[in-house]
């Protein structure tokens, strides 16, 4: 303790460890079971490090190591560190998907910062929904924070090629199902593909919020970029130990870094990047809670034109592995130059013109100069018309540059259900040219919009060489998924949204250069369907799915729940003892 038994009044922490009274020995005697001395309780910062270390979530499977490096940076900073667990979403393990619980997650991170006596916050994430969750959470709470991601997996070797999680998945899926590739073929590459621990190493959900969560300045550099096996990855962990030591003592707060400015940067680092889809509900839900004003015309306006400069799975042909050894992304920070707000200050303490100008581009193949893209105009593109009159989402990047601009007859499928039992049905009615519809898989109709909207083609038309269609949903697909696929369609099918008025033969125009997805329907019509129309029954009646399906707001909103939008403060202001 300091001499006066204060320390330093400005941190929150010294309302539980620094009183002389009844309450300041129960904090401190409790906490001394662990082996701490008298000394750690002098006033110094305690730095909650949020652990989602989980055997049921492989990507975060190193996340002891990594929490004990941040440890020695605290330490060294002259902090006190202590680890708290929350919820972990491992994306590939959790039923029926991650996305459900990514909001439920946030509660739990929020809570256990706000109930804590910690000063700051480093979040240890990155499965896909795991960071957002977090940031979602931090952002509600608003104490010093900063982000070290998992990293992405060493390079799939298979046959002596890279392959890529996800990619190369949904690739040999359709070749086992075309009777290009055997059965045994596909299971030989399962072992080669997830070789250590870490996200995706393909420009997946996870590696592209790691990506965009250092281009917001919310992490050190090459956060996004450095495998998670890499031993510099625990060294940036540790940095990140002293630095959340000192956001703290300089009274930086997430919202001082979390602005405007940051979210405008990660929207245009998103489209240089080919970023995932799922990005666009995550940065709407982390500005909601960051009170940020933030939508779909944002997207738009900001990153749809800008180019796609980095040759990454599934857009392009490369790994996570090799865009770090290529510069990462300080080297594409600096190619994009003033494309981005390159004053924007972060967690560093530096500017994004500082950390570009110290960056090298090692492989021009790998991270493109701004004027030899892999792609124009590739950021993600946000369409309307009447089939979604507000808004849904396709990732020209990803998608067949011969079927952006299409006109076809809808073949529908009413549920995940119905699309698996009929979609391989040698008598289905469909051709290439047709537009495959999915119903029912928005937030509230799964429930929690799971990734199954880049629908597996009928097994008919893959044996005739067919690659990819124009497929419509209100689902999501992951960000290691490609093909021509509108998602997002807002509002969804199970509230009453036009898609669930789409009936087979339909004809649907899509012309993803002018921003448009239109059911050629006339609205009389289209009116009679609607007065026909029937909800869905309800299955689930309890628990969070029950409070989540009653709360939950649409995809154009980012699909967080009603009750969470808004900053809501650190301060807890009752007593337990």
């Amino acid at each position: 303790m300091h001499k006066d038994g204060k320390g330093d009044s400005g941190l929150r922490s010294r309302a539980s460890y620094g009183k002389q009274d009844k309450d300041g020995f129960i904090h401190r005697s409790w906490m001394k079971n662990q082996g701490f001395p008298d000394h750690v309780f002098d006033g110094r910062p305690v730095i909650g490090i949020c652990q989602t270390f989980s055997e049921f979530n492989p990507c975060h499977t190193h996340f002891r190591e990594l929490a004990d490096a941040v440890k020695r940076g605290v330490w060294e900073a002259g902090g006190l560190p202590l680890e708290f667990p929350t919820m972990s979403l491992g994306e590939t393990q959790i039923r029926p998907t991650a996305m459900l619980f990514r909001n439920l997650m946030s509660m739990d991170v929020e809570e256990s910062i706000r109930g804590y006596a910690m000063d700051g916050v480093v979040l240890l994430g990155g499965c896909d929904k795991n960071t957002p969750a977090q940031l979602m959470g931090a952002a509600s709470v608003d104490l010093p924070a900063i982000v070290v991601s998992s990293g992405p997996m060493l390079n799939g070797k298979y046959r002596g090629k890279d392959i890529g999680s996800g990619t190369d998945v949904w690739r040999f899926s359709e070749d086992v199902r075309a009777g290009e590739m055997t059965m045994a073929e596909f299971t030989a590459a399962e072992a080669g593909m997830s070789r250590s621990p870490g996200t995706c190493m393909t420009m997946g959900t996870a590696s592209t919020m790691a990506c965009i969560v250092e281009a917001m300045g919310l992490s050190l550099s090459y956060n996004g970029t450095l495998p998670g096996v890499d031993a510099r990855r625990k060294a940036m962990a540790h940095m990140s130990g002293v630095r959340i030591v000192e956001l703290v003592k300089a009274g930086a707060k997430l919202s001082d870094i979390l602005t405007r400015t940051a979210f405008e940067n990660g929207i245009r680092a998103c489209a240089a990047i080919g970023g995932s889809t799922n990005a666009v509900l995550h940065l709407l839900a982390i500005a909601g809670r960051a009170g940020i004003s933030l939508d779909l015309d944002d997207w738009q306006a900001l990153g749809a034109d800008l180019p796609l400069l980095v040759d990454l799975m599934p857009a392009g042909r490369y790994l996570m592995e090799d865009f770090h050894y290529a510069g990462g992304m300080p080297a594409l920070i600096r190619e994009l130059g003033d494309a981005l707000d390159l004053d924007h200050v972060g967690v560093s303490g530096r500017s994004l013109r500082e950390i570009a100008a110290e960056a090298a581009n090692y492989n021009q193949e790998i991270i493109r100069p701004l004027d030899q893209p892999l792609r124009e105009k590739a950021g993600l593109t946000v369409l309307r018309g009447n089939l979604a009159p507000r808004g849904a989402i396709i990732k020209p990047s990803a998608a067949s540059p011969e079927l952006l601009v299409h006109r076809g007859r809808a073949v529908v499928f009413t549920s995940i259900e119905d699309y698996h039992a009929r979609i391989d049905d040698p008598d289905l009615d469909v051709d290439p040219d047709c537009i495959l519809v999915l119903q029912g898989c928005g937030p509230c109709g799964y429930p929690g919009m799971p990734e199954v909207g880049n629908m597996a083609l009928p097994r008919k038309l893959l044996e005739r060489g067919v690659r990819d269609m124009v497929r419509v949903s209100d689902a999501r697909m992951s960000g290691t998924a490609f093909g021509t696929v509108v998602l997002h369609v807002s509002p969804e099918s199970s509230v009453g949204g036009p898609l669930a008025l789409v009936r087979n033969g339909d004809i649907i125009r899509l012309d993803a250069q002018a921003g448009i997805i239109e059911l050629e329907v006339d609205a009389a019509e289209l009116a009679a369907r609607k007065e026909a129309w029937i909800a869905p029954e309800r299955t689930y009646d309890r628990g969070w799915y029950s409070l989540y399906i009653d709360t939950v707001m649409q995809a154009d909103e980012g699909a967080d729940l009603t009750f969470l939008r808004g900053r809501s403060g650190s301060v807890v202001t009752r007593e337990s003892h």
